[in-house]
């Protein structure tokens, strides 16, 4: 069932992919974005650096060309030749032949200051005379002109009323005409040069001053900037902030510190006059406030041949004139950006299906496992990583019903283990009040006196100490299996002659098989045969399965027999309870001593006989039982053997037809009898409890 807050696989995963891929995208837009911006604004910066350096060169070049030809045409012979009353003719060929653009060619006579030949009308076109004796009275016939004899002045705008302007060019007074628009060329928009040249006529050996040869252009500027255009308008201005070229008539004349942008224009003016050739943006050189992007060069100035004195020129455009491209790029990353996420979200719902579908099959066979005809595991998913998770579920999914098995199984001993357990609890407590009752009872007969001589009072306190004595040994085994339990429980292994230790356990239970009236047949001497064992833990081993075999032998016999038999393997030594990487055998061909002891007594169900050696386990389990015991000793002693590498084990026919248990330990050959290394006649070995 579907949860509230919960959502499915496939809206989570296009959300997902969307939430990542909407934003990539996005992202990736804005950094083209900014990336052709910051392309085009590079563009245009060097496109105007190089417009203002092309165009500083063309008005240079300009103002040389207007200077030569100048100085062409007042050395003409022609000039000097001519009469007076045909310098107007002269005058008109000479303004048609000039190279470069000429607004106007006059000829004035510096006597009487008229104009007497012109191409633009009789009002002169030199407004500032030259200073005097800028040209000499006289001159040498040999003698030539040269770019010091041109005297180059400014010709401002006309003002309203056709005067001409003031000849201070910042004077609050000056007004320009109205008619001078944004945009308009010609020498009635922009700053022109006013350029003459002495004319000398010849006067016998020498030649005398007599006419100003005067030639007027308008500075070859861009006044537009069209969109799109990097070559930009132009803008120059002096090396004293004058502007002296502008589309906008009524800025020229005025000082850049009128402007709103004069620091900057400022710091532009000291890095040209420097040599600096660069751009800069300018925010308030327009009316409107529109960011200008500006090139700049500068060059030396026509009016002067001071070294500091420089013309600045500037190549200016819109910043969203030199940016028009961008539009185009916008548009097309917008159709861009919406094709992509659209095939964005096609791509991720396919996407979100084919994973979706086999993550769907994998769950309707999860949840049809525990049914009654549960699928088989979807195959051929055509993802591989699919198919290796529906294998590994199908593993698990074997492995779990395995493991249930394995479970109820478990469960099942469990229960048969917390059976065993309460058996051994009541048999324990019915085994440890049984002789402390009796040493409590013959102690209380001795204390209070009721005994009627010496003798019977020392057979009461015998009997106490043997009371005592079978409460120890029932402490020792519940001992001994809580270490073997813990895994503290350790060994100290000797060579030792094992029938030793065998008669020992045999003469301590003699008494009480003499006293059953049980046969015990004993095997014939023989030579000493040497274990590697412990010698108490020995003989506790024998003692149980003697204690055994007497305990359940009513009547009839206990037999005992000892062998040697061949074990075909070879037994690798043990130094300080780890076997060691370079192990040897005792001998080639080891062989084993066998004791086996075999009662007449009650037998054992063959059902029965395996489940002996396991911790709390009786035949009898009841309290009421004929015969008593804890059901530890045989566990004890299977341990003990499989820790000194030998073995124990129990066979019986069936009930009523007797036991017989068989003892084997690895024997040392009587050759390696005689250890020389200390570690092998005494050593400490620990081994782990029951698995």
């Amino acid at each position: 069932m579907v949860k509230l807050g919960q959502s499915s696989f496939r809206r989570i995963l296009l959300s997902r992919i969307l939430l990542l891929s909407v934003p990539v995208l996005l992202v990736g837009e804005y950094v083209t974005y900014r990336k052709a911006r910051s392309t085009l604004l590079e563009t245009a910066r060097q496109n105007l650096t190089e417009s203002a350096v092309r165009k500083a060169e063309t008005i240079e070049q300009w103002a040389k060309s207007l200077r030569s030809n100048l100085i062409g045409a007042s050395e003409s012979s022609i000039l000097q030749s001519v009469e007076p009353k045909d310098y107007q003719k002269f005058i008109a060929q000479l303004g048609q032949r000039l190279p470069t653009q000429v607004d106007c060619v006059q000829l004035t006579n510096l006597q009487t200051n008229q104009v007497i030949a012109s191409t633009c009308g009789p009002l002169p076109i030199l407004s500032k005379s030259p200073p005097a004796n800028f040209w000499p009275q006289q001159q040498q016939q040999q003698a030539l002109l040269d770019d010091k004899s041109v005297y180059i002045s400014l010709s401002w705008p006309d003002m309203q009323q056709g005067k001409t302007k003031d000849k201070n060019p910042l004077s609050s007074t000056a007004k320009f005409s109205d008619s001078s628009k944004e945009g308009q060329e010609g020498k009635e928009s922009q700053v022109s040069l006013v350029l003459s040249a002495p004319v000398y006529t010849r006067r016998g050996n020498s030649r005398q001053l007599s006419y100003a040869l005067s030639l007027q252009s308008s500075l070859p500027v861009q006044t537009s900037a069209p969109k799109g255009s990097l070559a930009g308008y132009t803008v120059a201005i002096d090396q004293d902030g004058t502007i002296l070229a502008h589309p906008n008539i009524d800025r020229v004349g005025r000082n850049i510190d009128q402007e709103a942008d004069a620091d900057r224009l400022k710091s532009l003016l000291k890095r040209a006059i420097a040599g600096g050739q660069a751009f800069l943006h300018l925010f308030s050189f327009e009316k409107n406030g529109v960011e200008l992007l500006a090139g700049y060069a500068a060059i030396p100035s026509p009016l002067t041949k001071k070294e500091n004195s420089k013309w600045i020129i500037l190549a200016v455009s819109r910043l969203d004139y030199a940016l028009s491209g961008l539009e185009e790029i916008q548009q097309v990353l917008f159709i861009l950006i919406v094709s992509l996420i659209g095939a964005s979200i096609i791509a991720t719902l396919y996407l979100s299906r084919d994973l979706a579908r086999p993550l769907e099959k994998l769950r309707d066979y999860a949840l049809k496992v525990d049914t009654e005809a549960p699928q088989a595991v979807p195959q051929n998913l055509k993802i591989r990583e699919f198919n290796q998770l529906a294998d590994a579920l199908n593993s698990m999914v074997g492995r779990l019903k395995s493991w249930a098995d394995e479970l109820e199984v478990a469960t099942k001993e469990a229960k048969v283990a917390n059976q065993l357990k309460d058996e051994f609890l009541r048999n324990i407590s019915h085994e440890l009040r049984t002789p402390l009752n009796g040493i409590i009872g013959f102690l209380q007969i001795v204390r209070d006196g009721y005994c009627d001589d010496r003798e019977e009072e020392m057979d009461f306190l015998q009997r106490a100490h043997d009371s005592a004595m079978q409460l120890l040994n029932i402490i020792n085994d519940i001992l001994d299996i809580a270490k073997i339990e813990a895994g503290s429980f350790s060994l100290m292994f000797e060579v030792i002659d094992m029938t030793e230790v065998l008669e020992d356990a045999i003469e301590l239970q003699a008494i009480l098989i003499k006293e059953k009236g049980l046969k015990l047949h004993l095997p014939l001497p023989s030579p000493p045969i040497t274990v590697y064992a412990d010698p108490e833990k020995l003989k506790q081993v024998f003692l149980n399965v003697l204690s055994n075999a007497v305990k359940f032998t009513e009547f009839g016999s206990i037999t005992i027999s000892i062998n040697i038999e061949s074990n075909k393997i070879k037994i690798p030594e043990r130094l300080n309870g780890n076997l060691g990487e370079n192990t040897t055998s005792l001998s080639e061909d080891p062989e084993s001593v066998v004791v086996t002891i075999k009662d007449t007594g009650i037998g054992i169900d063959p059902e029965q006989q395996q489940k002996l050696f396991q911790p709390f386990v009786m035949v009898d389990g009841s309290t009421t039982r004929k015969f008593g015991g804890n059901g530890l000793g045989l566990a004890i002693s299977r341990k003990i053997m499989e820790s000194m590498r030998g073995s124990i084990t129990i066979h019986s026919a069936g009930i009523n037809q007797g036991a017989t248990v068989v003892i084997s330990l690895p024997v040392i050959q009587p050759s390696n009898a005689a250890v020389d290394n200390p570690d092998l006649l005494k050593e400490n070995v620990m081994f782990k409890g029951f698995d």
